[in-house]
């Protein structure tokens, strides 16, 4: 099994391409001037979800906001190339056809504390050290944190197809831990991007056991968790060697009850990757099991 650097393991050719496609169509929608980096990307679907919002609800003002901003004007919700956001509960909205709560940054949003941007910057810097930072950069732009839990609550995280690049997610004082989970959630971000920049179409009457939800998913769904796992497997633990504290055994349980779960979709992945149609998708997925599957 190749020994892959979780940098290359996520580089892929024609994804900065779908972006920059996706980011321009939404400007021309809009009307308004947008960049070609990942933010602008993720920035994009907020302004275009935003002013269908806006539209809907006749405001006029709102809508002329969402017509005409740009990344430049979102600076101070800024923590380095991301945005960090800290919406109240009440603030979140919820769609006709998805009861997944989901936030869009607007005319009125305020900055994140100072603390949690602190938190965000801590844990960006620990998912670079080991080798994603180029992962959160291109496909966890704009953070959204939500509920500030102790590690023996559960955390909750969830990413959206139609606001891709933003991550919501609970957190804890721990930045290995928000690490750990931005990089989950990243990691659909950035298979929904490879599947849609290979054109790639999965079949939705075929299904697969998967043990994190214990019961039956579509080829799409087994597939995302697989990815994802894999990548928070490689991430703790190589974050668990300089690891302190109570973030130890967190960090422990975590990969203990994984490998569980790799042992459990050993046999069904191979037939589960057969559908993907392009080489390069199947290969990254494949190997990334490989790896938190067999410790390299």
């Amino acid at each position: 099994m190749s020994t892959l650097s979780p940098e290359v393991l996520v580089a892929l050719d024609g994804i900065a391409d779908h972006q920059r496609l996706r980011t321009s169509r939404v400007a021309s929608v809009l009307g308004n001037r947008l960049g070609s980096s990942a933010l602008d990307y993720a920035v994009a679907h907020h302004l275009l979800e935003g002013a269908e919002h806006s539209a809907r609800a006749r405001d006029a003002d709102r809508l002329d906001w969402y017509r005409n901003a740009t990344v430049r004007d979102l600076t101070h919700l800024s923590a380095g190339p991301h945005i960090v956001l800290s919406p109240r509960p009440g603030e979140l909205l919820r769609s006709e056809i998805s009861e997944t709560a989901y936030y869009l940054v607007g005319p009125d949003t305020s900055p994140a504390s100072p603390e949690a941007r602190d938190l965000v910057r801590a844990a960006l810097a620990s998912a670079t050290e080991h080798g994603f930072g180029t992962l959160l950069t291109q496909h966890a732009p704009v953070i959204c944190l939500l509920n500030r839990r102790r590690l023996d609550e559960t955390l909750h995280s969830w990413a959206l197809t139609r606001l891709p690049g933003t991550v919501f997610t609970d957190y804890t004082a721990h930045p290995e831990i928000l690490a750990r989970d931005l990089i989950h959630e990243a990691a659909h971000n950035w298979l929904n991007d490879a599947l849609a920049a290979h054109d790639v179409h999965l079949p939705a009457d075929v299904t697969f056991f998967s043990p994190w939800r214990g019961t039956q998913r579509p080829v799409y769904g087994f597939l995302h968790a697989c990815w994802a796992f894999s990548l928070t497997v490689l991430y703790a633990r190589q974050a668990r060697r300089a690891a302190t504290g109570s973030v130890v055994p967190f960090l422990d349980a975590h990969l203990g009850q994984q490998e569980g779960q790799f042992t459990a979709v050993a046999d069904s992945l191979v037939e589960a990757l057969s559908y993907v149609s392009t080489e390069v998708v199947r290969d990254r997925i494949s190997r990334a099991v490989g790896r938190a599957a067999h410790g390299m």
